[in-house]
């Protein structure tokens, strides 16, 4: 491979639908080019902030999102700099190839075929073969040529039964005209663990590094590596506006980071960073209070539900949190949001007293699957941004609101101008949302 210091080739690691083993066709690939001696900068097609952090432990570099939705051309332009200095992009797609949401956002649809046409990045389709064999080509089939101008490299064929399980569907790939980049027998020893919001986190994995580096010897077993790599493509030239660097939302962050607050965009912390910021990390389940000359305390997204007991215990973190909102702000998004209420109820209907910062009361006893971008414009200042301000987001969580007395953050909407209920909230120097920050919308 031409080793493009500025702008590498490029894959799209794609699947038909969910659930059909592109992680751990991902991660594997990852970790083998890494091995083979390659740089390698991941993505991820869409709002997801659990598979990144997995990217990172395979790839031993930062992964990005990039979400032709919610980030306009600047941002989007400014992230896939992140592969300067690399020798090849993988990416990884959300949901199937083709699925995004029915109205378009600043660039589009949200789409992981319109982030692979956006990139000019080639199509690597995984497919879940059990329970068929030659139609097994006609699915694939109609993927490549449901956008004829999107540039398809082939595909992986996942969950082999059977050498003759094989010969059969590859017969039917080679009449479609279609390249099998590998085949991948059945195998349940390689299922990542999950939970109720997907894969556990990359930093519960029970043995994270080994897993990774069975999928690395088994992708090298079974695909073959050198097609692949032949097979991704230039990046379209891009020459895209400059970013507006968006001003930090305070000096110094104390930013909440163990396994019940984890869930950050990374582009979010290197904006910030990159804005003069100082991160001050802190673990609220180790009972560690936010720096006490932290001017701003966020706690990201994760899963407190799990963790409710442990937290409600956690007397100095409390405290600290409770003083610093006396005084300077203090921001919760999804689970750290439901931190700030006055009482979360877990699975078993027991409720545990969280900070009491704000009136809400969320339960995860009474679950409602709430899925799908969000737009919000702001009823009151929000980490650096005014009122009015505009913003772009996603929403992924199952707890429910029992109670919310406080003022509305936000006029939220999904991304077809729906109005959405969870409008987050805000009190005093306290204030959350059940949305993810994606960015300001047009940035």
């Amino acid at each position: 491979m031409t080793n493009l210091r500025t702008n590498p080739s490029g894959l799209m690691i794609s699947a038909p639908s969910s659930g059909t083993g592109k992680t751990t066709v991902m991660l594997g690939l990852l970790r083998a080019l890494r091995e083979d001696g390659l740089t390698v900068q991941p993505f991820k097609s869409g709002p997801d902030y659990i598979d990144p952090a997995f990217h990172r432990a395979a790839a031993g570099r930062a992964s990005y999102n990039l979400d032709s939705w919610a980030m306009g051309p600047s941002l989007i332009h400014s992230l896939t700099q992140k592969a300067a200095g690399a020798d090849i992009s993988i990416a990884e797609g959300s949901m199937g190839l083709y699925d995004g949401v029915a109205t378009a956002g600043e660039t589009g649809f949200g789409s992981s075929a319109e982030t692979a046409a956006m990139m000019g990045w080639a199509v690597v389709l995984v497919l879940d073969v059990s329970g068929q064999a030659q139609s097994a080509a006609a699915t694939a089939l109609g993927f490549a040529r449901y956008n004829s101008t999107l540039p398809f490299a082939g595909v992986i064929l996942n969950r082999v039964a059977s050498p003759r399980h094989e010969r059969l569907i590859r017969r039917g790939m080679e009449h479609a005209g279609l390249t099998v980049l590998g085949s991948l027998p059945r195998n349940r020893d390689l299922a990542l663990p999950e939970r109720h919001l997907g894969l556990v986190q990359a930093v519960e994995h029970p043995d994270l590094e080994r897993a990774i580096t069975t999928y690395a010897g088994f992708l090298r077993d079974n695909v073959d590596l050198a097609a692949l790599k032949a097979a991704a493509t230039s990046p379209k030239a891009s020459a895209g506006p400059a970013q507006m660097r968006p001003a930090a939302p305070a000096q110094r962050i104390a930013l909440a980071q163990d396994a019940a607050f984890s869930f950050t965009y990374p582009h979010l912390l290197d904006q910030w960073r990159a804005a003069g910021a100082e991160i001050l990390p802190f673990s609220p389940l180790a009972d560690q209070a936010p720096d006490p000359s932290a001017d701003l305390v966020w706690l990201p997204g994760g899963y407190p539900e799990l963790h409710a007991g442990k937290l409600a215990a956690a007397e100095h973190f409390m405290a600290g949190l409770r003083q610093h909102a006396d005084t300077r702000p203090v921001h919760g998004e999804c689970g750290g949001y439901m931190a700030l209420g006055t009482h979360l109820i877990d699975n078993q209907g027991t409720p545990h007293e969280m900070a009491g910062l704000l009136g809400l009361v969320t339960s995860y006893e009474k679950r409602k699957f709430h899925l799908g971008y969000r737009q919000a414009e702001l009823n009151a200042p929000l980490l650096g941004y005014q009122t009015g301000t505009k913003l772009r987001g996603h929403e992924y969580h199952y707890s429910s609101i029992l109670e919310q007395p406080d003022a509305p953050l936000a006029t939220v909407s999904d991304a077809d101008g729906n109005p959405v209920a969870e409008t987050g909230s805000r009190r005093g120097n306290t204030t959350g949302t059940f949305f993810h920050l994606i960015a300001e919308a047009g940035s």
